[in-house]
């Protein structure tokens, strides 16, 4: 018998770090589906569903679960009740989700009511804000765990998960960063429009805990950058709630110093970072990417709080100003040395080690607090 195995997707971001698990599980002959929702279904986001349909040998399944501005309790409640209905179609064997996003909270708590396996990847993370709330929820609604540190993995231990479904497996989306993208700077320079010879790259999301001051973080951040007079490629924010503040701040850059782009695909990101003078925002890949690839990263605000204390890294208050301006004159362009804090790259195959090993397939789906 195929084992089935459902992979949940519903940002960009997830989908980068999933794909190298997808591909692996895929062609150590699992039957491999992709559930696509949220973000990726969304024009304003640039329709990353496309990406999705582009990997080869699985089944993609399309999910809308929302509308524009529509609150998270909406799009959890709508998402339960798709998955709910998919799930009882197709009758995975395991479905693995990934990180703090509502969508992943909606189909995790689809397969513990109705005791279907369910995988966490890079559960034990601190970072605050809700999405640090959902990560949690996440992993003990979840019966096994593939963490990307030992650090992570106490966290998980510490919420009373059992030692023997924790898998430490590094970060996912370094395995795409560890191999030659494939494509050269020029290419990604001339498919996206960027007129740059030097530049950073910014991603700056919202954080729903600061709503009502996110757009003025944004504001006095991206007002310092450009009173830098450097360029910069902007990858637009995600979609929770404060997004429109930042929208609105993006849409009165000068042009000639700001392109911005709605979403990249994650090959050409990654040749993009791996040229770049700089990462900027609040972003995890300012503080698990950019590390990895040695190059410096500005981590603004609360988003990210201690989630890495890689050397690469420099923290900053939203507000600071000065701090900000130190960084693009002190640390531009600095090549650091590898940081390995999150993986070696090599996620993938450890991942499908686990898969191969039948007590993994058969261990009770009971759980019980591990003291």
């Amino acid at each position: 018998m195929t084992r089935h195995i459902i992979f949940v997707t519903g940002t960009r971001a997830d989908f980068g770090k999933l794909e190298p698990l997808v591909v692996a599980a895929r062609d150590a002959g699992f039957r491999v589906s992709l559930f696509v929702t949220g973000m990726h279904m969304m024009d304003r986001y640039g329709l990353t569903k496309i990406e999705a349909h582009r990997v080869t040998g699985v089944e993609v399944f399309d999910y809308i679960n929302q509308r524009a501005d529509d609150p998270q309790d909406l799009v959890l409640s709508k998402t339960i009740l798709g998955f709910s209905d998919f799930v009882c179609e197709h009758k995975p064997d395991l479905v693995v989700i990934h990180g703090d996003r509502v969508e992943a909270l909606a189909c995790a708590l689809v397969c513990a009511t109705n005791y279907i396996r369910c995988a966490h990847i890079e559960g034990g993370e601190v970072s605050g804000t809700i999405d640090e709330i959902f990560r949690h929820c996440n992993t003990k609604l979840s019966s096994c765990h593939f963490v990307s540190s030992e650090r992570a993995k106490s966290r998980v231990q510490a919420l009373g998960e059992p030692e023997d479904t924790v898998f430490v497996i590094g970060s996912p989306e370094l395995d795409t960063h560890r191999r030659p993208s494939g494509v050269t700077i020029e290419q990604v320079r001339q498919r996206y429009d960027i007129p740059f010879g030097e530049y950073g790259i910014v991603v700056f999301h919202p954080v729903t805990s600061e709503a009502d001051t996110i757009g003025a973080q944004a504001r006095s951040m991206f007002q310092t950058l450009q009173a830098s007079g450097k360029n910069f490629v902007v990858i637009a924010p995600n979609n929770d709630p404060g997004s429109r503040d930042i929208f609105a701040v993006l849409e009165s850059l000068p042009k000639n110093q700001f392109r911005i782009i709605p979403s990249m695909r994650f090959t050409y990101f990654s040749e993009l970072m791996k040229n770049a003078a700089a990462v900027i925002g609040n972003s995890s890949a300012g503080v698990r990417e950019a590390p990895f690839v040695g190059v410096p990263s500005l981590d603004v605000g609360t988003r990210q709080n201690n989630r890495s204390d890689a050397a690469s890294i420099t923290h900053v208050d939203a507000f600071d100003t000065k701090a900000v301006a130190e960084f693009l004159e002190s640390r531009w362009g600095i090549a650091f040395d590898v940081d390995e804090g999150f993986g070696l790259g090599n996620s993938a195959d450890r991942f499908v080690e686990v898969l191969r090993n039948e007590s993994f397939w058969t261990r009770s789906m009971q759980k019980e607090f591990q003291d």
